[in-house]
């Protein structure tokens, strides 16, 4: 009878902490959905997890909110490694009218900024001889004010130019959680957008990892703030075929280029 009573106890303080533990992770999760629905940016694990309770785990509680959200006309995405609610993908068009959108990128721009993406870290003469086209002045300009782009270090060749990356609200902008999310060949070609490519045509695997490489130096910090697109522009060493290259009218040029350099050109 003891042994019994005993077990029949023990069920009932297990069936008691089990309910203790839902409600907590309830509360938990109301408190991470109110948080992210009044966020104006994306929060961070870290970020949300100040606000909950210190017996429940973030990355569950981020579970359980996505589940729920599965499906419906919100979910709960993971951006640059931070969490934020989005408009489900097959209704953003019906929003279309009534949020203020940014500006296009041209079809230079978004070629541009592919280069940088999956090349990074890239400069621009580097860009240029990717893409066979020289920029247009004041396209890194646009790029690095919508803050898509980032001027990364100096690459140890003659003339030190300037080295190019990406920034983690490119990622958010393009609904990217990390780089490795960029389309590899094969999602490419899945959507006819490689067809009839030479053979050994690859997609660069670009990487996470911010820090410099063995072939880039730190930025000056006094002239990180200062220097203009003109100014870097000057500072990178010119191509040897650089008169060859067709010139970009301007920033919203549409001309044809290569976002991958073919290795048998």
């Amino acid at each position: 009878m003891t042994d019994a009573f005993h077990r029949l106890s023990e069920s009932m303080q297990a069936l008691t902490g089990a309910d203790e533990r839902v409600q907590r992770l309830g509360r938990a999760t109301r408190i991470a959905e109110a948080l992210l629905f009044a966020a104006r940016e994306p929060l961070s694990e870290d970020e949300i997890g100040r606000t909950l309770p210190a017996e429940v785990e973030v990355g569950e509680v981020l579970r359980i909110l996505a589940s729920q959200y599965e499906g419906r006309g919100v979910t709960l995405s993971r951006l640059a490694g931070k969490w934020a609610f989005q408009t489900a993908p097959d209704l953003g068009y019906l929003l279309s009218g009534t949020v203020d959108e940014p500006k296009k990128l041209s079809r230079a721009g978004l070629e541009t900024l592919a280069v940088i993406a999956y090349h990074q870290p890239v400069t621009r003469a580097e860009i240029e001889d990717i893409r066979g086209l020289q920029l247009s002045r004041g396209m890194l300009d646009m790029l690095l004010e919508a803050g898509w782009v980032k001027m990364r270090g100096r690459r140890r060749t003659p003339g030190r130019p300037v080295t190019y990356g990406t920034t983690e609200a490119f990622l958010i902008q393009f609904g990217l959680d990390r780089l490795s999310d960029l389309p590899g060949l094969e999602e490419m070609k899945g959507a006819g957008l490689t067809e009839g490519e030479a053979p050994g045509f690859t997609v660069p695997l670009p990487s996470d990892d911010p820090a410099l490489r063995e072939d880039e130096d730190a930025l000056e910090p006094d002239l990180f703030e200062q220097m203009t697109e003109d100014r870097l522009a000057e500072e990178d060493p010119p191509l040897e075929t650089a008169d060859e290259l067709p010139q970009e009218e301007d920033a919203s040029g549409t001309a044809d280029g290569r976002i991958f350099k073919d290795p048998a050109a």
